[in-house]
């Protein structure tokens, strides 16, 4: 059936051209192996309203099925992409935090640091992962096989439970 997947950097440094993206890539690789298309990508700085801005638009004018957000969700300063969440979400999906850190525990203590969120807005599911390559890979990972499944329980499609 596949879905539909927007992706939003959140890096004061990408933002202004400092660095290469590679989160995102990593994001858009392993999307690709399960079915999903990128339909949307954007680079915004650690600033709630600017996050706030790129996740309405792929969710309320895009319309997108899934919104994967990296970066910004550590205990820095900087790091606001869980109260940007809060200001955008309808509800949360806390087993998906949950699953992602428990699998990050298993290769760093970090991990437990992480404050990433995951969500509705609408009809769309949200969620915060790490800022890194490796993060991603390993917190996508832990939920990549739910994804599908979720998007089909919010387009209100029959499922098996």
């Amino acid at each position: 059936m596949g879905f539909s997947v927007g992706i939003i950097t959140i890096s004061d440094t990408a933002s202004r051209g400092g660095r290469e993206d590679v989160s995102g890539d990593t994001i858009r690789q392993m999307i690709a192996g399960v079915g999903g298309e990128t339909l949307a990508y954007t680079v915004v700085p650690d600033e709630v309203d600017r996050i706030q801005a790129a996740i309405r638009d792929f969710v309320d004018t895009r319309n997108l099925d899934v919104v994967l957000t990296t970066g910004g969700t550590g205990l820095s300063p900087r790091d606001v992409t869980p109260e940007a969440m809060a200001g955008v979400l309808d509800y949360e999906a806390p087993g998906i935090a949950e699953a992602m850190r428990a699998e990050g525990l298993k290769h760093t203590p970090r991990a437990m640091l992480s404050r990433a969120k995951a969500g509705v807005r609408r009809r769309t599911l949200i969620v915060n992962l790490p800022g890194s390559p490796k993060g991603v890979r390993e917190s996508l990972g832990a939920v990549i096989d739910i994804l599908q499944h979720a998007v089909d329980i919010l387009r209100g499609a029959p499922v098996d439970h």
